[in-house]
């Protein structure tokens, strides 16, 4: 059975090692707010940009079956805060299309 977990991919600027630490640090909260697609409808890419210099960015993207492309990014220099920061972000934005459309529906 997928998870969203396996659908995650981490790109190669992160280390081997940390791959699955950052995969967990992403799901509970976002899994929870996923949970109304199946997870072979979703991919998610865990990035970093320049990483270890003072431009880095960290990125999440989202694709979901029905919405725009959604992207969370963080510039803190702390990969863990990073992480929870774009985490977070795709979080609330998948919120704001799933209270939009549900509120559509209502009216």
């Amino acid at each position: 059975m997928t998870t969203y977990k396996d659908r995650t991919r981490v790109v190669p600027q992160f280390r081997p090692e940390e791959h699955d630490k950052y995969r967990d640090v992403l799901f509970g909260r976002l899994e929870r707010r996923l949970s109304r697609w199946e997870p072979e409808q979703v991919e998610l890419e865990l990035s970093v940009k320049e990483r270890d210099t003072p431009s880095q960015r960290v990125v999440l993207e989202c694709w979901i079956p029905g919405t725009q492309k959604i992207v969370g990014t963080s510039k803190n220099q702390d990969l863990d805060k990073a992480v929870v920061e774009v985490r977070d972000d795709v979080w609330r934005q998948v919120d704001r299309f799933v209270t939009r459309r549900e509120s559509s529906r209502t009216k």
